[in-house]
């Protein structure tokens, strides 16, 4: 199987625009500058449209009150976010809808333990070419409302937390009544709590890569603690020595039954046992009570293939 590959944004090709950019922030469609990404926003409010993010490290952060709204770096990988607006996250997003794209997140941390890149609290959002390193939390975010997230070509490396508060962070942590994707994206170094939990109906989770052989007080790879069907397929998973939950990688309905799990398709995925790791977790453990989708997957010495769980 092929690996999910690591995200070298610093390599990508060419800028994202040929327009001359005269200021940090950029609005594409008027070309108009401004000095800070909360400028950017706020003087156009309302509007859909791209701001352009020059390179720099920026230790600022923006919220995001109405229409939808690109986030795009000039040259992917070289404008990185060290701020974090209302004690929440370097972009909060309660509007229409957003997309990210070839930012990095960095260093975020805030006094509750849940310092994200992203805070999705409103709206449809996409991430892509994006980087969230050494922060309490990648991305965050929970609404009742149906909407749809999608994260591709990203990577979370030394993120979430057990220890500094009371509630755990982790790296993705989203909670809707509609969708969460997530694709070709690198996964490492976890700092505490899951790689990705989701309390979502519908998820897609494909063609990603779980390393966790420099993980330190980690849990699950992927939690859906309150059910939830679709596809896990074409990941690689490596379980590293450092955990605080051993006992399982995919884990499904541990908390509660809200969705339903039945048919819940988990196939064609890569896993093993870091080197010294000398547990045995089951690959898939089941909560739900439903029947799920338990298709052919490569699993090396030590992982157990599935394990039936009494809520």
């Amino acid at each position: 199987m092929r690996l999910a590959p690591v995200i070298l944004l610093l390599a990508l090709a060419a800028p994202a625009t040929s327009q001359q950019v005269r200021a940090p922030f950029t609005v594409q469609e008027t070309g108009e500058g401004y000095a800070t990404l909360d400028d950017a926003l706020s003087k156009n409010r309302g509007r859909d449209f791209t701001v352009l993010i020059a390179p720099g490290v920026y230790n600022e952060c923006a919220v995001q009150q109405a229409g939808r709204v690109t986030f795009k770096a000039i040259q992917p990988g070289t404008a990185i976010f060290e701020g974090a607006c209302e004690g929440k996250a370097a972009l909060v997003l309660r509007a229409g809808g957003a997309v990210v794209d070839g930012l990095v997140f960095r260093g975020i941390r805030v006094p509750d333990g849940n310092g994200a890149g992203i805070r999705i609290e409103i709206g449809d959002l996409v991430v892509r070419n994006s980087m969230f390193l050494d922060s309490q939390e990648g991305i965050l975010g929970a609404t009742e409302d149906p909407v749809n997230i999608t994260i591709d070509r990203s990577t979370f490396s030394g993120l979430g937390q057990c220890h500094e508060t009371e509630d755990c962070a982790h790296s993705i942590y989203l909670g809707n009544s509609g969708s969460v994707t997530i694709t070709n994206s690198r996964f490492e170094r976890g700092r505490g709590g899951h790689y990705v939990k989701l309390r979502v109906p519908r998820v897609s989770i494909t063609d990603n890569s779980f390393d966790d052989t420099g993980g330190d007080r980690t849990n699950y790879m992927i939690d859906l603690p309150e059910g939830g069907t679709g596809e896990i397929a074409r990941n690689t998973f490596v379980q590293g020595m450092r955990k605080e939950n051993w006992s399982g990688m995919i884990v499904v309905a541990a908390e509660q039954r809200k969705y339903r799990s039945a048919g819940l398709s988990v196939h064609d995925n890569v896993a093993r046992l870091a080197p010294g790791q000398e547990k045995s977790p089951a690959f898939l453990a089941n909560v739900s009570g439903e029947r799920l989708a338990l298709g052919t997957n490569k699993l090396g010495a030590g992982v157990r293939p599935y394990e039936t769980r009494q809520p």
